[in-house]
């Protein structure tokens, strides 16, 4: 038998690169908080633990989230860091489904400074990639995929070009992601919503208010921002 899928109305709210900042934003309601990785800046356990306790706090009935590059201490020591996040569904190349949704979500971006959860390009990333479902409503990574929404002030895009071989060749209606703070916004390209959720800007002030995306006859739309 087919699994139900969602009811009509059914919102994800959707954060990412709040840097420690999480407190200072105003989270709409919603029904599934999607955060997209760098939580901390250092990503040691205090920082983690903080945001830990923040999320458990916030009335959404659930919470998904991957690691960024900043998380640090879920790469280094990843007992430990699951631990702290307690009861939340961490997606670390691997799926799940919520409230009738699909997800899958990964961490991983190209080699990018000194920082966690990097691979080198090419067959590294790609592996990690082919994990990831044929058909999924809800992606989440850390890193765009290679020329969406991840310029930044440099010129340079570091998104991974792995993940947007990835991406083209599946059924994905909405695809969630931050790491290119200057990104910051959304696109849509045929039956895929692409949104990068950074909260902070270039110089980590959390600037850029969190996105909301609506469930409705079978597709995902885009809430206006409050």
């Amino acid at each position: 038998m087919e699994a139900a899928r969602p009811a009509d109305g059914l919102r994800i709210v959707c954060l990412s690169d709040t840097h420690g900042h999480h407190a200072s934003l105003d989270v709409p309601a919603g029904d599934i908080l999607v955060h997209a990785g760098d939580f901390a800046l250092r990503g040691n356990a205090r920082e983690i633990g903080g945001f830990a306790e923040w999320l458990d706090a916030q009335p959404h009935p659930h919470k998904v989230v991957v690691a960024g590059n900043h998380d640090r201490l879920l790469e280094d020591e990843p007992a430990e860091g699951r631990k702290l996040l307690g009861g939340v569904d961490y997606l670390q190349d691997c799926g799940l489904e919520v409230a009738g949704l699909r997800f899958w979500g990964s961490p991983w971006q190209p080699e990018y400074g000194g920082w966690a959860f990097n691979l080198p390009p090419g067959a590294p990333l790609a592996a990690r990639w082919s994990e990831m479902p044929e058909e999924l409503d809800v992606l989440v990574t850390h890193c765009p995929p290679r020329g969406i929404l991840d310029r930044i002030h440099s010129g340079l895009e570091i998104g991974c070009p792995e993940l947007a071989n990835a991406v083209e060749q599946r059924s994905i209606g909405l695809h969630v992601f931050g790491h290119a703070h200057e990104g910051a916004g959304v696109l849509r390209r045929r039956e895929t919503w692409f949104a990068n959720a950074a909260n902070c800007d270039l110089h980590y002030r959390p600037v850029h208010a969190p996105l909301v995306f609506e469930w409705r006859a079978g597709a995902f739309t885009m809430l206006p921002r409050a």
